[in-house]
């Protein structure tokens, strides 16, 4: 077989690389938890009416079909692959609304495609972490203001291990429409879509497009510019907001309800996460579904890799017709983290297998002995595994060294005068050698299990 091609934009991490991803994932896992959310997970597959039902995705979806159709009148519907976990989430609602208790709190961990071009941190296949938090019939706020905050500690938890610092941005719908309708701007979507393109085009090209794509005047797309331009970690953000809006004639009923709920959160968050909530009006998230609060998270110091987390408030997404579920969430972008973490060189794992100790095999016939050490330490949950041949120690050794495994566990062998000695170990950095007894012996928490840790 010739040498396989890699394909780009599907990561595969070498071993000590996926140990890192893992330690992200029940990091995340462990905080979703401890804020009473319950895992779910949803089938890999949507029908493409309901993928392509909100927002500009059709570029995106991976559609999945059979090698070979089978005859039949009833031709099966189109499938695509889940492009985020929100749209199968919202089915998944709907599906089982009668099974479920409302407030519902859950998170969602899972791998999603996307038929984007790859890039730094942008993957076709990637994994997601999502948690929402869905209503029946209405949601009150202060869900939009926990659900961010969740977010701040679950990435602020991973700190210890080398992640830099986040930045959560935030803004709400509700007061770039009221607005963009204040200054006689209809097509609120269509401003919010290029105003989502100010980081990769710049203001002067996003401008252009206002006035050529949503019928904007100058001095119209000068006003979405400088709303977009404000921002600020404090409620005094609001009242620059306000300040502008005056200026134009564009003070709202709805602006002031956005206003207000922006205000609640950036008080709350100044309380709770000093310094991490950054109100940013230029937030603006290209999905059609979000309708209140919307989020992007960068991490500081590498802005440029785009957002690793981002969602929002959206009221209609989850509908039947007669039953309304609103809901707000938040997506970590797993992998783009990770790949981060590894490529930046921010992070190690301390050794690549799990296995802290190797067993060694005097030789074939003895194997049996070495397997039962093995089964001893791993009662009492210390990873192990047994040498694959019965070489010379010091090769066993070397094979331990290469994997990283820190101690070299030595069966007690019988002397001449047939008493069988003392079991040893051998902590292979040091050099230090022991008697020790497979049903006492311990390594150090730190040696345990491999360890993810700043490289320094």
């Amino acid at each position: 077989m010739a040498k396989p091609t890699p394909l780009s934009g599907f990561p595969e991490w070498l071993p000590d690389g996926r140990i890192v991803e893992q330690h992200v994932l029940d990091t995340l896992r462990h905080t979703f938890e401890l804020h009473g959310f319950a895992g779910i997970e949803t089938r890999a597959v949507e029908p493409l009416d309901q993928l392509l039902r909100k927002g500009e995705t059709s570029k995106e979806v991976y559609l999945l079909s059979r090698l070979q159709e089978e005859n039949s009148q009833i031709p099966d519907k189109q499938l695509g692959l889940h492009f985020d976990l929100t749209v199968p989430f919202a089915r998944y609602v709907l599906e089982n609304a009668g099974k479920l208790a409302f407030p519902l709190r859950r998170y969602q961990i899972q791998k999603v495609w996307r038929g984007e071009r790859p890039q730094d941190g942008r993957f076709r296949e990637f994994i997601q972490a999502d948690i929402d938090v869905v209503g029946a019939g209405e949601l009150p706020y202060h869900f939009e203001v926990e659900v961010p905050l969740v977010i701040a500690e679950a990435l602020g938890s991973l700190a210890g291990i080398g992640l830099p610092p986040v930045r959560i941005l935030v803004n709400n719908r509700r007061v770039a429409e009221g607005f963009y309708r204040g200054i006689g701007l209809d097509d609120v979507e269509g401003v919010l879509r290029q105003i989502d393109k100010l980081d990769k085009i710049g203001p002067e090209k996003v401008s252009g497009l206002l006035v050529a794509e949503c019928g904007a005047t100058e001095d119209q797309a000068k006003a979405c510019l400088a709303l977009a331009s404000i921002s600020g970690s404090d409620v005094g953000v609001i009242a620059e907001v306000r300040a502008l809006a005056e200026s134009h004639g564009a003070v709202t009923e709805l602006l002031e309800t956005g206003l207000g709920e922006l205000e609640a959160l950036i008080a709350a968050a100044s309380e709770r996460a000093p310094g991490v909530v950054v109100a940013d009006l230029k937030i603006a998230r290209g999905l059609d579904y979000y309708t209140g609060s919307v989020y992007e998270t960068v991490l500081v110091g590498h802005e440029q890799l785009g957002s690793v987390c981002s969602g929002g408030r959206y009221d209609t997404l989850a509908s039947d017709g007669r039953n309304t579920y609103p809901g707000v969430g938040l997506s970590i972008g797993v992998s783009r983290l990770v790949s981060r973490l590894l490529s930046a060189e921010l992070v190690r794992a301390t050794r690549s297998v799990p296995s802290a100790v190797l067993v060694a095999v005097s030789s074939e016939e003895e194997r049996a002995v070495s397997d039962a050490v093995a089964t001893a330490l791993r009662a009492r949950d210390i990873p192990v595994e047994v040498a694959p041949s019965a070489a010379k120690f010091g090769k066993q050794i070397k094979y331990a060294d290469r994997r990283g495994i820190p101690f070299v566990w030595f069966p007690g062998t019988a002397g001449e005068d047939g008493v069988v000695g003392a079991d040893q170990v051998k902590d292979i950095r040091s050099g230090e050698q022991v008697d020790a007894d497979a049903a006492t012996w311990e390594p150090s928490d730190e040696d345990r299990w491999p360890q993810v840790v700043p490289v320094p």
